[in-house]
Formats: C-alpha cells, structure tokens, sequence
C-alpha cells in the first residue's frame, strides 16, 4: 500500500461536531490540496450514521470542484479524468474518540509507561490505576465499574519478575465486569502488555470475562520502553471493536483505502513525520474548546499529552481555576477589576460559540489561550521524561521512589520548530497575536521557528502519510503550514537597556544587522525565505552555544519575519499593575498586535 502512485485524493476528519473533507490532486511533481468541503457531524440522532455527514461533506467538495467523486453512496475509485479519486482516507474523533483506562503495578513507573503507550495511541485516558495510587480496594472496583471505558491497558513488572501486582490488578477488573461504553453486548476488550510470566495467570483471570489481547511487555526491563506493539493492539481493537459499535462505522470502515485512525494519532503521525523529515524538535499543540493535545518529538522520542479539562469555551472555567485569575489577568495591556474577567469567562463557557466582539474581549481571550498553553505544556513535560526508576545503583527504597529520575525531554532551547493548530491560534485576527501567544506561553529560547496549522489539515495527512509519505509532506509544507517567522530570544536576564545580543541576518532578499537591548521587542520584516542569523550574545546571555558563545543558525521568514525577543528568560513581567501595563502597552505597540 505504501507510496503507490496516486494522483487524488479525497480524505475525511470526522470531528465531535464538524465532518471536514479536503481533496489533493498531484500537480507536475507535487502534491496540493485543491478543494475544502465541510458539514456538520451525523453520529447522534436523528441520523445516528457518521456516514451521512461524510457524504454531505464530500459532495461539497464534489460541487466545489466540479469532480464526480460519488456514485450513490460510494466513493468512485479510481480516478479517470474528471471522476474519481484514487483512494479515500479518513480519521475520526466523533462520539467522544477513543476513551481508555490504563492500569500498571507501580505508579510513577509501569503506569506512567502505559498512560504514554495509550496517549500516544491517539486516547483520552479517564484514570491510571496503580497498587500503589492510595485507594482501597473496594474503592478501585467500583471506579472501574463506573468509568466505562472503550477499552483498558493492562500492565506491570518487568520479564521474568514477581506476578503478583499484575494479578492482583486483573482480578480488580474481573471482580467490576466494566461494560464497554459502546454496545453492551459485547465484551470489554483488555489488552496486557506486562510481565510475560502472568500469561497463563491473566488468561486465567480474564480470558472468559474480557476480549482479551496479550501482547509484549510495555517495560520488558526497567531500562527500556517498547510501547509500538501495544500502540498498534490498540489501534486494533479501536478498529475492530469500538468503531464496529459506532453508528455507523462499520459503512465507513468499508468506503476507506486505509485504516481509520483516531483524529489525535493522526496529527501525531504527521508532528512525528515531519521532525524526522527535517531532523528538527518540533512542538505542535491543538487547542480546542474542551481540551488542548500537545504533541512533541525530541531526540526522535515521540509524546502526546491530552489536557483534558484545559480548553478555550467549555473548560474556559478549569484554566481560571487552574492559573488563577491573576496570572490570566497579568497579560492585559489595561486595568480591569478581576470580578470582571471572571464573568467574561463564565459567561464564555455558557455561550461557547460566541467570538469576541471588542479588543478588549479580544485580548482576554489571548490571555487566557496563553495560560491554557502554558499549563498545558507543564503537564507535557511531566510525562515526557526519561524512564523513571533506572539508576546506577539502586536501593529498594529507590525503585519505588515518585522522584527517583525521569528529566523532562522538553527542553526549549533544543526546540526547533512550534506548530500551532486549533481556533485560537489558527484565526486570531493578525498573525503576530499566534505568534505572541505561543511565545510567551512556552516562552521560547534560542531560535525558535513558529508555523500554524491553517485550516486544522494535519489529521488527514497523518492519515495520509501511512500510505503516501510525500503527498502527505507536499501538502503540509504547500498548503497547510502558514510559516509565521522564527523568534530569537536570549536567554539570561540584565538591566533594562543593557545591550545583550549583536545579530545579522544573511538573506537572498538582501542582509540586515543590529543590536538588541534588555526589555525590548522587535520585528525584522522577512518573507517567506530561508536565511541564516549569526548571534553573537554578551557573555551572561545564552542563544544556543552557551553563554557568551557565538551561534549560527538556518532559519526562515514568515508573514510576521523574524522576531528579536529582549525581555529575558525567564519572563518576568514587572510586579505592580501600573508599570506591568506599561510594559505590555510598550511591547504590543512595538509589535503593532491590536492596532
């Protein structure tokens, strides 16, 4: 199936409330998306039929185009002049996506190992249960039997190890008999990626009550992690089971060239293909109205978290709680009484499809979005780690300690490139306020690039990619990734008005130099172009060779060109409300963000 020769495309994401379809055709040598269609998701009554909405989304593609791409309800293969498409792919988050309890014999460990093999799946995982996470007994049956999952992840010990952990969390699941969330008829499909010495005994336990699947070990030994041969049970078992289940699916699952992936795999898969295409560290981020996913791949190690109560409209409420209303407030360029901001939000999270009306309303939106970011990549880094209980020499004590190890991969100064994607950040008003937000919530280090998922295309070409590579990457670049610039921003901290950077920029377009002085802000006009900076920090100051060292670095221009970021790591706005104000009166100003 892979690479084939394929000259259109149609491809479907079947959203909770939007069914989007785009159609890719191979101009010359290169592959663009040409068409965009959408229509509103059909898994609930009256229709109960996901394929309704693909239909309607498709033939407004069909109308668009002036493509025949449709035949009844079937989607014409191949294509021959103007009818057809070669293959069409879809991937689905509708009805909720894939919801998953995961369960490991020690927490910070086995645990952790199965909550990354299952977000990296592409699920929302609704609890990690653990021998040692604290409940009672009793109080562990009765949250399975509550929580009624599509599917869980069963795993624990190392090969070879005791088996007593792991058999003692089956008999938990078999003593609940959870029922799938999906179709009660069937049974509820367990996968147990553990100790391989527990075959016979979790086969025992579970093989009559569950569909149970057993698979390697998540952590054969303690050093390492092998989660791929869990991830593609799960996907598995999503396709076999929980879509089987879904109104509708089972129609879906017979119009596609390609398996059906759940929408966040599929934007992993396209985050991971495009770091490894490029050799880069790349941050993407999806912020939604409910939750916000952060993907990320560094050192080729690929992560996703799913902050699930972090959201712009329903979860506006959680990120108030969660930040506190100063730390959103502490980026509005005006004074406000924080009684006020609190009945905006709330009255967001009441009315979820209302879009700001004023600047004002404008800018407490940007301030929320950066606190929703910047809380989300805090929970990220906390599961992007190393492995946690692999030391030199190591006592009992230790194996079973929370903080024992496990650094954080993320670290901003090796980070190459930021995508950002969902409504916020893909149609503010100007592309400077997407840039800002991102920059401030992750407070970027170095040199940085910053892109935006355009149109919310990256689920589809992850899709894509497991069956064309290039058309997938031709149309990322092309069409789907609006290139914002690259953000320069020295890390250290001096005197207002202190010189800390020299720079130049070496460009087709022409070279430009100049300094850049503590606290300030600023842009550098450069298009859509790849140039090279040379930074040369004063000695305090770190740009990604150490302090004080000398560093080059490719970068590229965007519609907002490269932005020089003087106000130091870390960002420490100032503490009384009315130089606070000035300051960010100052800055906005600068970066012309709401004229």
């Amino acid at each position: 199936m892979q690479d084939k020769d394929l000259n259109v495309i149609i491809a479907t994401d079947c959203g909770s409330t939007t069914t989007k379809a785009i159609l890719i055709e191979k101009k010359g040598d290169t592959y663009r998306q040409t068409f965009r269609g959408e229509a509103p998701t059909t898994v609930e009554a009256p229709f109960e039929d996901v394929t309704r909405g693909v239909l309607n989304a498709i033939t407004e593609v069909e109308e668009l185009s002036g493509r025949k791409i449709l035949d009844g309800e079937k989607v014409i293969t191949p294509n021959n002049g103007n009818t057809g498409v070669d293959v069409y792919v879809s991937t689905s988050s509708a009805g909720g996506g894939l919801q998953m309890m995961v369960a490991g014999a020690v927490k910070a460990m086995t645990g952790e190992s199965a909550q990354r093999c299952a977000l990296g799946a592409g699920a929302i995982v609704m609890d990690v249960l653990a021998s040692n996470d604290g409940r009672a007994d009793h109080e562990k049956i009765e949250r399975i039997r509550q929580l009624r999952p599509d599917m869980v992840l069963l795993s624990g010990g190392t090969d070879g190890g005791t088996v007593n952990h792991v058999v003692e969390l089956a008999n938990f699941i078999r003593a609940a008999d959870p029922k799938p969330r999906l179709g009660a008829s069937y049974k509820l499909p367990v996968i147990y990626a553990g100790n391989n010495k527990a075959h016979k005994e979790i086969n025992d336990i579970l093989g009559s009550k569950t569909a149970l699947v057993i698979t390697e070990n998540l952590r054969p030994v303690l050093e390492r992690e092998n989660l791929m041969p869990a991830r593609h049970k799960i996907h598995d078992i999503f396709l076999e089971h929980v879509m089987q289940q879904a109104p509708g699916y089972p129609k879906l699952m017979k119009m596609v060239g390609a398996p059906i992936m759940p929408t966040p795999a599929a934007v992993g898969l396209m985050t991971e293909k495009f770091a490894r295409a490029n050799n880069y560290n790349v941050l993407a981020v999806d912020i939604g109205g409910a939750t916000t996913d952060v993907f990320s791949v560094f050192s080729e190690i690929f992560n996703r978290t799913v902050s699930a109560n972090l959201g712009m409209s329903y979860s506006v409420s959680n990120v108030m709680a969660e930040a506190g209303v100063q730390n959103i407030m502490r980026w509005l360029p005006f004074k406000i009484e924080d009684q006020e901001v609190r009945n905006r939000l709330k009255n967001k999270m009441i009315r979820p499809t209302t879009i700001p009306q004023t600047q004002e309303d404008l800018q407490v939106e940007h301030a929320v979005a950066r606190e929703a970011l910047r809380l989300a990549l805090a929970q990220h880094k906390a599961l992007a780690v190393g492995l946690k209980g692999v030391q030199q020499e190591r006592s009992i004590s230790d194996a079973f300690d929370q903080t024992s190890s496990g650094q954080s991969l993320i670290n901003m100064m090796s980070l190459n490139y930021v995508i950002g994607s969902g409504g916020i950040l893909a149609h503010s008003p100007r592309r400077i306020q997407s840039a800002l937000m991102m920059i401030d919530a992750y407070q970027l280090e170095g040199v940085t690039m910053l892109a935006v998922d355009s149109i919310f295309m990256m689920p589809h070409l992850g899709v894509l990619a497991q069956i064309n590579e290039k058309a997938s990457l031709d149309v990322f670049y092309n069409d789907c990734l609006i290139k914002l610039g690259t953000n320069i921003a020295p890390k250290g901290l001096a005197k207002e008005g202190e010189k800390i950077l020299d720079w130049e920029i070496k460009a087709q377009s022409g070279n430009q130099s100049g300094e850049l002085r503590f606290g300030e802000i600023f842009i550098v006009p450069l298009s859509d172009e790849n140039a090279e900076v040379i930074l040369k920090p004063a000695k305090s100051f770190d740009v990604g060779a150490g302090k004080g060292s000398r560093y080059e670095a490719k970068i590229q221009g965007g519609t907002v060109g490269v932005i020089f970021d003087g106000r130091g790591r870390p960002l420490e706005l100032p503490k009384t409300e009315g130089k606070r104000v000035e300051s960010l009166e100052k800055w906005y100003k600068k970066l012309n963000m709401y004229p």
